[in-house]
């Protein structure tokens, strides 16, 4: 869930979020369908029930749509407060752009590159890879990071056995760390795996599934015979071989765009209340919404659950969920800092740079160098103005130990301190023009084999329930390109499913 205390300093930082109050019920009518979680998850599905003709409401807790995928205004500028790309394999995020009128906003980030900061130094990771796993071991830019000893060991890879690392050791499935450990070696797993997966799923390698990360890794690995290979084989797939795509303005524009589809078509979309109980009646469900106003009732046949939080609401209509306890993922904080830096014009380490955990003097997990990475932002921001954006909280890390500086300058000069670390250019605390701080809480769920075994039995109890599903990165995995279609799919066939 957001926590997004976007504060100022040294200029304007805001949320820039909807407060306006939360609507009631027009003309006396109750919805087809209730979606608890205005997420990108909560406006698909309730999109594809308005397109199956129903009237959906949304009902979302924060004071706007969207999830983590927000937006903020800093120094003028207006930046994602959350996620700022999305994955294109499977193109279901540019379908549905391309349904919304959004293709010709469809941009790819700027083919400089992305970096690693290990305890050693700093060196590239590889363009043609896959969560830090390169098709090319012995490429230069991994050469560069793995050093002779490293690439030697990777190519191993395309001796060893199609099945070596794909046994599962406890009969849930293979991890990624053993996957890579297995066949390309610890180099590869410690250089490149472990900080891109720290990065981008808050997560560590050996906890995590590999299809969950990487769906369709290990039919890749097993049909082409290697690690890199299958790497390769998914890379290929890719639109316009970028493994990543964004829009022109930000990722967030795509939730304006569902959100005013979902109103043109009939559906409403309720900010500012939180649902706190859900029951069961004769045709459909109650849902208790606390909100300015005090608590009221929403009657609907259908319900849609978009929050991590459904084990909880649903435990009175589904006993089943009672006990399940999903993952809640890492409490992240972003930082996000615009400086007067012509010294990082020319991008010094790429589109942005992940840390090892083992890196000295380093709090931040990432870093993303905002105006490199996208050419429009760099536009709008104008020569010598730059966005960087940093990136904290890791899986495992203890609450309440060693917490991050809980004002904005006392983060501020932290994250100053780390983006000359990472960056290898001295920056100043006077070429800060401004900074703000977003938190996400219970953002990422860890893709663990004992978390999709949770999902499992989750949906398993919500399909026995008429009317009723769940979607969200928590059953479906983290990233849009998950999110999206397990959203449509789960939405589409509530709309046509009885209810009773």
């Amino acid at each position: 869930m957001p926590d997004r205390r976007a504060t100022t300093s040294r200029g304007a930082a805001t949320s820039d979020e909807d407060t306006r109050p939360a609507g009631r019920d027009t003309q006396g009518t109750a919805p087809d369908a209730v979606v608890v979680g205005g997420g990108v998850a909560g406006l698909v599905a309730a999109r594809e029930l308005a397109i199956a003709g129903l009237r959906p409401l949304v009902l979302e807790a924060w004071t706007s749509p969207g999830g983590v995928v927000g937006r903020h205004e800093v120094d003028g500028l207006r930046l994602d407060a959350g996620a700022e790309s999305f994955a294109t394999r499977g193109g279901a995020v540019a379908a549905l752009a391309d349904e919304l009128g959004l293709t010709d906003r469809v941009v790819a980030p700027e083919p400089h590159g992305a970096w690693v900061r290990l305890p050693h130094g700093a060196g590239p990771l590889p363009r043609t890879g896959l969560l830090g796993i390169p098709a090319d071991p012995w490429a230069a830019d991994v050469r560069r990071t793995l050093g002779t000893v490293g690439a030697l060991r990777a190519s191993l890879d395309r001796v060893l056995p199609a099945s070596a690392g794909l046994r599962p050791g406890d009969g849930t499935g293979p991890t990624l760390g053993g996957l890579v450990r297995t066949r390309m070696g610890r180099r590869v797993l410690d250089r490149l795996v472990r900080p891109v997966v720290a990065g981008v799923h808050a997560a560590e390698p050996d906890d995590t599934a590999v299809d969950a990360v990487a769906p369709g890794l290990s039919d890749a690995v097993r049909r082409a015979g290697s690690l890199a290979g299958g790497v390769a084989a998914l890379r290929a797939l890719a639109p316009a071989g970028s493994a990543v795509a964004g829009f022109r303005g930000g990722l967030h524009v795509l939730v304006d765009a569902l959100v005013a589809d979902v109103t043109a078509r009939g559906g409403e979309v309720r900010t500012g209340v939180r649902a706190v109980a859900v029951t069961r009646e004769a045709g459909g469900f109650r849902v208790t919404v606390s909100g300015p106003g005090g608590e009221h009732q929403v009657t609907a046949p259908r319900l849609v659950v978009a929050t991590p939080r459904a084990t909880e609401l649903l435990a009175g209509v589904a006993p089943r969920l009672a006990g399940l306890h999903t993952d809640p993922g890492a409490d992240i904080v972003l930082v996000t800092l615009v400086l007067d830096a012509p010294e990082l014009d020319a991008a010094p380490r790429g589109t942005g740079v992940l840390v090892a955990r083992a890196v000295p003097g380093v709090r931040a997990k990432a870093l993303t160098h905002a105006t490199a990475k996208w050419g429009w932002l760099a536009r709008a921001a104008g020569p010598g103005r730059h966005v960087v954006r940093l990136s904290y909280g890791r899986a495992g890390d203890v609450a309440g130990t060693d917490p991050l500086p809980a004002d904005l300058p006392g983060l501020t000069a932290l994250a100053l301190r780390d983006a000359t670390a990472v960056l290898g250019v001295p920056l100043r605390a006077e070429q800060v023009r401004a900074s703000a701080r977003v938190g996400w809480r219970q953002g990422l769920p860890v893709p663990t084999a004992a978390h999709r075994s949770t999902v499992s039995e989750v949906r398993e109890a919500v399909a026995a329930v008429p009317g009723l599903a769940v979607v969200g990165a928590w059953v479906s995995g983290n990233g849009l390109a998950s999110v999206v279609p397990d959203a449509r799919a789960a939405a589409s066939a509530l709309a046509a499913a009885p209810t009773a």
